[in-house]
Order: C-alpha cells, then sequence, then structure tokens
C-alpha cells in the first residue's frame, strides 16, 4: 500500500489540542518550564479511595475480561449515583460500561446510524466529535454559535440546519460545553430533547463535564425527558479525575441494550477491568469530598485566568458556567491576531502552550483560543504572570 492509497476514514483532521501537547512535551524534555493550558486534562489525581481499590484489585482480582457491558456492581453504582444525583430512577440494565466517552460515542452512532446519515453538532465544538463522524462514514452537519446567541444551541437552530440540509438524523450537543464551557437551561434542554423524540431524531447527550459546575447544577438529559430515541455518555475522566484510566459509560434505551452489547463484544470486548474496579470507588460518598475540592480548584484558576484576559484587553470571551476552559477572542485584543501563529508564539516565547480555535471551528476560530484551567494553582499562577508579560505588547 502506498502513502497516498489509505482509506477516506483515516483522512481525517488532526486533534489540534494533542497536536500542541506534543509540541510542549518535546519543550519539557529539554527542561523547559511548560504551563500545559491546551488540553482538558485535570492536574489532580484520582480520589484516594479509588487509588486503593485500584490496589486491593490488582492484590485480589484477576483483572480479566468483564461482561462487555461492564462489571454489574458497576452499573449497579451508576444507577444509585442518578438517583442520588439527578432524582431519577435508571435500571441498571441501561448502563454500558465503555473505554472513555470516546468508544461510547463509536458505539452510540453505530448502533442508531447507518453510513451517509447526517449527525447534527454546534460550531465551536469538540473536534472529535466530526473526526469519528467522518471516520463512520456519517456526515456532520455544523450549527454554528456565537457571541450574539450566547453560544447556546436551540430547538430553533436545529430546524433551520434541518432544512438547509434536507434532514437531520441525530443531535449530538453537550453541557456543559466544549470550548466554551456554556450550559444549556433546563427549558432549553427540555425543547431540544422533545423535538428530537417529536421528530424521531437521536438524542446523543454529551454529559461528560456534568460536576464541574460553577453557579448552577448541570441538568441531565435524563431528568426532563428520558425517550427511546435518547443516549446519554459520559465518563469518569474529567469530574472524577481519571482521564488515563480510559473508562466511561453510556445510558441507553432498553431495546438498545443488545445490539450495543453485540458491538462492544467485537469491537472492545469489554471497557478497562482494573478502571471498572476504581470506578465503583469513584461513585461512593468517600470520593466526594476531595472531588468538590477539585471544584473549588477550578473556580479559583477561572476567575484568575479570567482576570488576566480581561486586565489585558481580552474582554470578548464566552460564559464559562462549568467545564474547565475560557475560549477567548483575540480579535477583542487586536483584528489582526490569528490564533495559529498566537499559539505558536505563546508557547516558543513565553512557555504557554493554548489550543488555536481552529481545532474547535473550522470556519471562524482563527480569531479565538481556548486555554484550559484544569492544572494546578501554581502553574495557573506561573502561566497568569507570563501572559501579562506576553499580552502587554499588544496595548
Amino acid at each position: 500500500m502506498t502513502s497516498s492509497s489509505f482509506s477516506n476514514r483515516g483522512n481525517i483532521s488532526s486533534f489540534l489540542a494533542m497536536d500542541v501537547m506534543r509540541e510542549a512535551n518535546i519543550l519539557q524534555q529539554t527542561g523547559q518550564d511548560i504551563c500545559h493550558l491546551e488540553v482538558g486534562q485535570p492536574s489532580t489525581k484520582a480520589p484516594q479511595v479509588v487509588l486503593e481499590a485500584a490496589r486491593q484489585a490488582l492484590d485480589n482480582e484477576l483483572i480479566g475480561y468483564t461482561d462487555a457491558l461492564g462489571l454489574a456492581d458497576l452499573k449497579q453504582a451508576l444507577s444509585a449515583y442518578y438517583l442520588k444525583t439527578y432524582k431519577v430512577d435508571v435500571s441498571p440494565d441501561r448502563f454500558v460500561i465503555t473505554t472513555g466517552s470516546s468508544a461510547g460515542f463509536i458505539l452510540a452512532f453505530l448502533a442508531c446510524l447507518d453510513a451517509g446519515q447526517q449527525v447534527a453538532i454546534t460550531s465551536p465544538g469538540y473536534p472529535a466529535y466530526t473526526n469519528i463522524i467522518k471516520s463512520l462514514d456519517l456526515t456532520p452537519v455544523t450549527i454554528p454559535l456565537c457571541h450574539e446567541n450566547n453560544w447556546t444551541l436551540t430547538a430553533t437552530n436545529v430546524h433551520d440546519a434541518e432544512k438547509a440540509h434536507g434532514g437531520i438524523d441525530a443531535l449530538l450537543m453537550a453541557s456543559p460545553a466544549n470550548p466554551t464551557g456554556t450550559m444549556l437551561s433546563k427549558q432549553a434542554l427540555t425543547d431540544l430533547s422533545l423535538d428530537c423524540a417529536k421528530a424521531g431524531r437521536w438524542f446523543f447527550s454529551d454529559e461528560i463535564y456534568h460536576g464541574l459546575t460553577y453557579s448552577q447544577e448541570a441538568i441531565s438529559a435524563l431528568q426532563v425527558a428520558d425517550h427511546d430515541r435518547l443516549i446519554v455518555m459520559n465518563s469518569f475522566s474529567k469530574y472524577f479525575s481519571m482521564t488515563g484510566w480510559r473508562i466511561g459509560w453510556m445510558i441507553v434505551p432498553s431495546k438498545l441494550v443488545r445490539p450495543v452489547e453485540r458491538l462492544q463484544q467485537n469491537l472492545f470486548i469489554s471497557a478497562p477491568t482494573l478502571s471498572q474496579y476504581a470506578a465503583c470507588a469513584a461513585l461512593t460518598s468517600a470520593a466526594q469530598d476531595e472531588l468538590k475540592r477539585h471544584v473549588e480548584l477550578y473556580q479559583d484558576n477561572r476567575d484568575k485566568l479570567f482576570a488576566c484576559l480581561q486586565d489585558n484587553g481580552v474582554t470578548n470571551i464566552a460564559p464559562a458556567d462549568g467545564a474547565f476552559y475560557l475560549y477567548a477572542d483575540l480579535h477583542s485584543l487586536s483584528p489582526s491576531l490569528e490564533s495559529g501563529t498566537f499559539c505558536a508564539q505563546l508557547l516558543k516565547e513565553a512557555k504557554v502552550a493554548a489550543t488555536p480555535g481552529m481545532d474547535f471551528d473550522k470556519d471562524r476560530g482563527a480569531r479565538y483560543v481556548r486555554f484550559s484551567y484544569a492544572r494546578s494553582s501554581d502553574e495557573i499562577d506561573r502561566a497568569v504572570n507570563r501572559l501579562n508579560e506576553f499580552l502587554a505588547r499588544f496595548h
């Protein structure tokens, strides 16, 4: 096979945040001190009870395959977690334990959609949405969000996109969102969910940033309209500080449990077993105090970074109600700034890694930068000092 004969499925865009992280890591390996604001990865470890549970499992369990749908204990713990957190009663049988939320997207798309069907996503949005959709021979339909509509999706936006593209077979959205950190109101989420049910459209609700909110609690789609076109995705990566454990879950309608199980059996066999044992401990009350302190850290980091950008003339920033990102418009600083060049110079000269907005919005992202504030307080302080000096040149 020649270098030009790879399949179209492999011809997708790179994940720029990961490319930036690679470049930052290369610099770090030469002894340079790099502030990592490019990737949405917590600097905090998994809670202590999670680490202890993993050690006990290594000592006492086989760590072989589990059932394709996951450990019964973990599914039961998740069911109890939803009852306590969201006041919704979800049968353990509807949970599917996945290799992070990424595997959940693949399973959901394959179970629900055929090649060529159209999936609506927001722009800006998580770049892997688009790339996974394309790699599965599905068609992404982007719905642009912006400052004027407060970066918030509505059913009207979906209807407009549906008319323009001759129909939409599924809607995928996140609240809190990446890269903006914006959240949907309960009414907006209800409208979107019921509209999908009425239209016979699949509704994929990505709730990976639940728990990471600062002014209001996130609403699960299960709380407003639990219907047979709804699939909820989530993960232990963000709120639970377990990115590298590669463990997540989906909640699917009962009719989809067996089709998803068959796909999981053949594609992944099962999610990582050690991580499943550890995840059981992450859902206990013993982990919650530690996790709440993480959220307090992120909120403090957010406030410091937001103030730094505002003080230096970067005034157009998406409302960061949740997650751990600031999505900032460089044109509020200077109309000529382009984010790819800006981020390259920021890394080279100030040793601060950030992600160009082109990762999240191919059409308008050249004027935006995403900063992650999921790092330690000391690292954010160093980044703020360096940003103050770097941004001074544009005053």
